[in-house]
């Protein structure tokens, strides 16, 4: 019925995969928005929120939620820049670098397993078209 419905499949795809990475990321009590919001945060030290936002592709209030919850566990901090009192650089706390290393363990081992479902040709194959099509209808 819906197999050629863009939005029912990647909705579905979504579900899934929601549910892999959920697996992956709760041993270390986060879910994969907060996980992959940390990464980014441990990849680039001191970006700002606004700038956080844009990188994982989500609203401000999304990060905002997202960052209220990583301060609170203690993973995270929220620093005034000296340019405007507004605005928050992000920086990860000694716990959260402390959760590098397992972390980008955690989500190399779903990647890997994808990638031997998949085949590594088509798992990149279909990652590149996801984020064409994204980009197109952003």
């Amino acid at each position: 019925m819906f197999d050629h419905c863009l939005y029912f499949n990647t909705t579905a795809l979504a579900r899934v995969l929601e549910r892999e990475w959920t697996k992956a990321f709760k041993p270390f009590g986060l879910t994969p928005s907060q996980a992959f919001m940390l990464r980014a945060v441990l990849a680039h030290p001191g970006m700002l929120q606004s700038e956080l936002a844009a990188t994982l592709a989500i609203s401000r209030s999304t990060a905002t939620r997202t960052l209220d919850g990583l301060q609170h566990v203690g993973l995270l901090q929220r620093v005034a820049t000296e340019r405007d009192g507004r605005e928050s650089a992000i920086e990860p706390s000694a716990a959260g670098v402390a959760l590098r290393e397992q972390l980008d363990a955690a989500s190399g081992e779903v990647t890997r397993r994808l990638k031997k479902e998949l085949g590594p040709a088509y798992f990149e194959e279909t990652v590149s078209k996801v984020k064409k099509v994204r980009s197109v209808i952003a």
